[in-house]
């Protein structure tokens, strides 16, 4: 058998999100391929250093191309494989995005519907694609992978796709070797700072956080909010609500960090709060529990799912509940310390391993 797969999300220089998706699938991928197995990656530029290198079983084919590239130089490069003697039997796209037209059958992973959801957080253009784009992908499609259950849920949902379409293949999720780096430019002292990390924009809901945190803070003085993420869209409210209140100096909006200063963080947080309106699936999470950090997090879409009995939830659109809830976690030590064991426990549930076999196992069903 020979799978083809997009590998162009793996092939970035700053992965974060579906580009660390798609690179663990073509790790596992590489590490599985043999005689009877055997892979061909599409790819827009040459691999860079960090992708598998090629081997006789697992190898690097590059269609130049432009903005076009899945819509026409993709699926001329499918046709023309047809008449090769190493044809494709199966292509994988691992977000979203499929070739237009194929001659073989297709399998797509959807990560989240949140367009449909909070459509004034994308550019138009970004809009248009991802709703006509993805309806067109998985219509193609064979069948679909979703990140969780509450994905396969809306792909019912919005695009009333029969459940029997649609295979919930968890994302993985690596424990990372713990180097650390102390941040001292903030004078943070350790279990004095309450954490969220994740990308500054309306969807992770953080007007509601800050505002918590200022009842929190009168109550509590010595604390700090700590805000880690690149910016995102529309993020000035955020600043914005923050210079207003004069909290300049109580939460700290540290835009991207090192992972290094990130585990540091995670590491000598009291708590780590997740107040988002929407995911997918939730990566974050399971970092805070890998380092030992108790979560207190939104009750909305996935996060319920991926979190289990590890979290203590609020209701996302609820500043007093998230007040009541981080006033009580901040009071119990017992309390914490139960929610890092369940923590621990909760993360062996995911992992790479895990998803690339399971994504391999339905690649060669087709």
């Amino acid at each position: 058998m020979i799978i083809g797969v997009d590998g162009n999300e793996a092939n970035v220089e700053n992965k974060v999100g579906v580009s660390v998706y798609s690179l663990k699938l073509l790790q596992y991928f590489h590490k599985k391929s043999n005689q009877s197995c055997r892979f061909v990656i599409f790819l827009k530029k040459p691999p860079l250093p960090e992708l598998p290198k090629p081997n006789p079983f697992f190898k690097y084919k590059v269609v130049a191309g432009n903005f076009f590239w899945s819509r026409f130089f993709l699926p001329l490069a499918l046709y023309k494989n047809r008449f090769s003697s190493q044809k494709i039997d199966v292509f994988f796209s691992p977000a979203h995005y499929t070739p237009r037209f194929s001659p073989v059958p297709l399998i797509v992973t959807i990560h989240d519907l949140s367009y449909f959801y909070y459509p004034e957080e994308f550019l138009k253009k970004d809009l248009y694609k991802l709703v006509n784009w993805t309806k067109r992908s998985i219509e193609r499609a064979k069948k679909i992978i979703a990140v969780s259950q509450t994905t396969k849920r809306d792909l019912m949902k919005f695009y009333h796709l029969p459940e029997e379409k649609i295979a919930v293949i968890y994302n993985g999720y690596e424990r990372q070797i713990k180097k650390t780096k102390e941040i001292k430019r903030w004078s943070l002292k350790k279990n004095k700072f309450i954490l969220f990390v994740g990308t500054i924009q309306p969807r992770k809901n953080l007007l509601i956080l800050i505002k918590a945190f200022i009842d929190f803070n009168k109550l509590n003085p010595e604390f700090k909010l700590i805000i880690t993420g690149k910016k995102g869209w529309l993020y000035k409210t955020i600043f914005e609500e923050i210079k207003k209140n004069d909290l300049d100096k109580k939460i700290i909006l540290t835009g991207y960090l090192p992972t290094e200063e990130v585990n540091w963080l995670y590491q000598n947080a009291l708590f780590f709060v997740h107040p988002s309106l929407y995911e997918g699936f939730g990566i974050p999470v399971l970092e805070a529990m890998s380092f030992d950090c108790p979560v207190l997090c939104s009750s909305a879409a996935s996060l319920p799912e991926i979190v289990g009995e590890a979290g203590i939830f609020f209701d996302p659109k609820n500043k007093e509940d998230l007040l009541k809830k981080m006033l009580i976690l901040a009071k119990d030590f017992q309390l914490r310390q139960e929610l890092i064991q369940k923590g621990k426990k909760r993360i062996k549930f995911f992992s790479w391993e895990k998803t690339g076999e399971q994504t391999l196992n339905l690649l060669k069903t087709l």
